[in-house]
C-alpha cells in the first residue's frame, strides 16, 4: 500500500481537477469540497510520509545517486521509443523520496491547502479557478518525486499553464501583463532546460535496459549490480553496437560518469565546444539559468515582483510559498547533480549572484511603498541566500538552503495571506495610506508582528535557523573546498540589516501611532481577522516558531542525503573537473 502514496499524492488532485470539471453547472459549491478534500488528503499522506520515511540507517536510505536507496519508489516502464540504428529511447514512470525531497513535499502539502483555503475569495468562474488550482497542486507535487528527467519535465511544464490563466483571469488590473511576463522568463528557461534534457537522453545509456537488450539478464527481472557493471565497462571500451543501446531520462543514471556513451555530446571527455566553451559547462549554465529564472535570482528576477502583485491572494502564497522552490530544488538535483563539475567551475559566479540577489532584493524592498512588492522584493532577497548556501558545496549550505526554503514557504505564505486581508477589504495595499491599524485590527497586528519578524531572521524563528547554518557553510567553503571567499558571507549579512530596517519601517509606519487611513471610506471596513482569516494563518506562525525552536526534526530528515549528495559533489566535481580542463 506505501508503494502507491507517491502517485495518489501526485494524481489525485489532477483526477479531482477532472471531476470539477465534469461537474454539472448547479453543482457549483462543490467546487471548494473537492478542491479542500483533494489538498487535505495531500497533507494527511505528507504527514504519513514523515512517519514512514527512515532516517536512523544513513546512506542506506539516503537516496540521491543511488536508486536502491530511494524510499517509496514506483517504477514501471512508459515509454519505449526505436531509433532504428541508435537503438532505443527509454523514459520511466518513476518516482521516489529522499531527504531532498521530503521537506518540499510537506512544504507543499501545508501550503496548497492553506491557499485553497484562502481561495474562498473568488466568487468569479470558479469551476474554471479550481480546476486550474488542482491540476497546480499535483503538478507540483510532481516535480518533487519525480526521478526520470521527461517526467520531471512534464509536471514542470504543466505548473506553466494554470500559473498563467491564474494571474491573468483572477488577477488585478495589470494581471494580463504579469501573467505574459511570468509566461516568457518561464517558457524561456523551460527551452534551455529542454534543450538540455535532450542533449542528456542521446547522451545517456540506461546499463540496466541495455543488458536486457544483450540478453544478458531477463526481462521483468531485477539486473544484478555485477552485470550493470558488466555492461558499464562494455561500453566504455566500444563492445557495445549503437543499435543495442538504451538511451534513458533517468536523473540518477545521468549522475554515473560510467554511463555516458563514448564521443557523445555531453560526455565527460568529449571535446565537444560552443561559444569557446565545453558543451558540458554550457550544459550546465543553461540548466542553471532555466531553473534560476524560477528562483528567481538576479537579474532574471523581474516578472515575480508583477506576477506577486497582480495574481490573487491564493496564488501569490503559491508562487512564493512553493514555486519559488521548484527552482532551489531543481538546480540541487538538476544541475549540481547532473553536472557537478560546472557546480565545481562556476560556483564563484553563483555564490557572486546569491550576494547580489541578497543586497539588491533588500535594497529595493527598502525603497517600495507597495505592501505585496516589498514581501516580493523580500523573496528575492531571501532566495539569494539559498544560491548562496546551494554554491558552498558544503553540508551546512546545502542543509540550510533546503531549510531556508522550507522556511521561506511558511513565513512567505504567512505574509502573502496578511497582504490579502487588507486588499480583500480595502483594495489598497499602499503602506502609507494606513497607520495605527493595532487599534483597530489586534489579531491582525500580532500575526503580522509574527511575520514581519520571523522572516526578518529573529532568533526563535525558522528564518534565523535557515541564515545561520547558510553562513556557517558559507564561511567554512573556503576551508573545505575553496569554492566561496570569505567576504561573500560578510557582505550578505548587510541583507540582514536591510530586511530588519524596511520591516521594521513597515511595521512602525502601518501598525503604530494615531490610527488613520488616507481613504475614509476604508475605515469602516478595516475589521479584525474572521476565524477563517485565523485558521489559515495560525498555524503557518506556529510552523515558523516550532522550527525555530526545534530545527533538528527538519534536520534530522535531510541529513544523511545531503551527506551523500556532498560526497558525491565534492568527489565528482574537482574529478570531472580536472577531465574536462585538461
Amino acid at each position: 500500500m506505501t508503494d502507491l502514496l507517491l502517485p495518489i499524492l501526485v494524481f489525485l488532485p489532477i483526477v479531482m481537477a477532472i471531476v470539477v470539471l465534469l461537474l454539472p453547472r448547479r453543482s457549483y459549491g462543490m467546487y471548494k469540497g473537492l478542491t479542500i478534500g483533494a489538498t487535505t488528503v495531500q497533507l494527511l499522506i505528507s504527514l504519513m510520509l514523515l512517519g514512514i520515511y527512515h532516517t536512523d540507517i544513513g546512506a542506506e536510505a539516503a537516496g540521491v545517486v543511488n536508486e536502491a536507496n530511494f524510499q517509496l519508489i514506483t517504477k514501471t516502464d512508459w515509454i519505449t521509443l526505436s531509433l532504428g540504428e541508435f537503438g532505443k529511447l527509454k523514459a520511466d514512470f518513476f518516482l521516489g523520496l529522499d531527504g531532498v525531497s521530503l521537506p518540499m513535499v510537506v512544504l507543499t502539502a501545508i501550503v496548497m491547502m492553506i491557499g485553497a483555503i484562502s481561495s474562498f475569495e473568488i466568487k468569479d468562474k470558479q469551476r474554471g479557478f479550481y480546476a486550474l488550482y488542482l491540476l497546480l497542486a499535483g503538478t507540483i507535487m510532481g516535480c518533487f518525486v519525480a526521478l526520470d528527467m521527461f517526467l520531471f519535465y512534464l509536471f514542470f511544464e504543466f505548473m506553466l499553464l494554470p500559473m498563467y490563466f491564474l494571474i491573468g483571469l483572477w488577477g488585478g488590473k495589470r494581471s494580463e501583463y504579469a501573467a505574459i511576463k511570468f509566461f516568457i522568463y518561464t517558457l524561456f528557461g523551460s527551452i534551455l532546460i529542454l534543450i538540455v534534457m535532450i542533449g542528456l537522453s542521446v547522451s545517456v545509456m540506461d546499463p540496466a535496459a541495455t543488458a536486457i537488450e544483450l540478453g544478458l539478464a531477463n526481462a521483468g527481472e531485477l539486473v544484478p549490480t555485477t552485470v550493470v557493471e558488466q555492461v558499464q565497462q562494455m561500453l566504455a571500451a566500444g563492445q557495445i553496437s549503437s543499435e543495442y543501446i538504451v538511451r534513458t531520462f533517468n536523473v540518477l543514471r545521468m549522475m554515473e560518469a560510467e554511463n555516458y556513451i563514448p564521443d557523445s555530446l555531453l560526455n565527460i571527455d568529449a571535446s565537444y565546444m560552443l561559444f569557446g566553451t565545453k558543451v558540458r559547462f554550457v550544459a550546465f549554465l543553461m540548466v542553471l539559468i532555466g531553473f534560476g529564472i524560477k528562483l528567481p535570482v538576479v537579474p532574471v528576477h523581474t516578472w515575480l515582483p508583477d506576477a506577486h502583485v497582480e495574481a490573487p491572494t491564493s496564488i501569490s502564497v503559491v508562487l512564493a510559498g512553493i514555486l519559488l522552490k521548484v527552482g532551489g530544488y531543481g538546480m540541487l538535483r538538476m544541475a549540481y547533480g547532473i553536472f557537478p563539475d560546472g557546480g565545481y567551475h562556476f560556483a564563484w559566479w553563483i555564490g557572486l549572484f546569491g550576494v547580489i540577489s541578497i543586497i539588491y532584493g533588500a535594497f529595493v524592498a527598502l525603497g517600495t511603498h507597495n505592501l505585496k512588492r516589498l514581501i516580493a522584493y523580500s523573496s528575492v532577497s531571501h532566495m539569494g541566500f539559498v544560491a548562496l548556501g546551494i554554491a558552498s558545496q558544503t553540508g551546512e549550505g546545502v542543509t540550510g538552503a533546503i531549510y531556508q526554503m522550507f522556511s521561506h514557504g511558511i513565513i512567505s505564505s504567512l505574509l502573502f495571506l496578511l497582504a490579502g486581508v487588507l486588499y480583500y477589504r480595502t483594495k489598497n495595499l499602499e503602506i502609507n495610506d494606513y497607520s495605527g491599524l493595532y487599534k483597530k485590527m489586534p489579531r491582525y497586528t500580532i500575526l503580522a508582528t509574527i511575520g514581519f519578524f520571523a522572516s526578518l531572521g529573529l532568533p526563535g524563528f525558522s528564518g534565523f535557523i535557515a541564515e545561520v547554518i547558510i553562513f556557517l557553510g558559507a564561511f567554512s567553503s573556503n576551508a573545505v573546498n575553496g569554492l566561496l571567499p570569505r567576504w561573500m558571507p560578510i557582505v550578505s549579512t548587510l541583507g540582514l540589516i536591510l530586511s530588519a530596517a524596511y520591516y521594521l519601517w513597515a511595521l512602525q509606519r502601518m501598525f503604530l501611532g494615531k490610527f488613520q487611513v488616507r481613504v475614509e471610506e476604508d475605515e469602516s471596513k478595516l475589521i479584525d481577522l474572521s476565524t477563517r482569516e485565523m485558521l489559515m494563518m495560525v498555524p503557518l506562525a506556529i510552523t515558523t516558531f516550532v522550527f525555530g525552536v526545534y530545527p533538528q526534526f527538519l534536520i534530522d530528515m535531510m541529513s544523511a542525503s545531503v551527506e551523500v549528495f556532498i560526497d558525491f559533489t565534492n568527489e565528482m566535481g574537482p574529478l570531472y573537473l580536472g577531465t574536462l580542463l585538461k
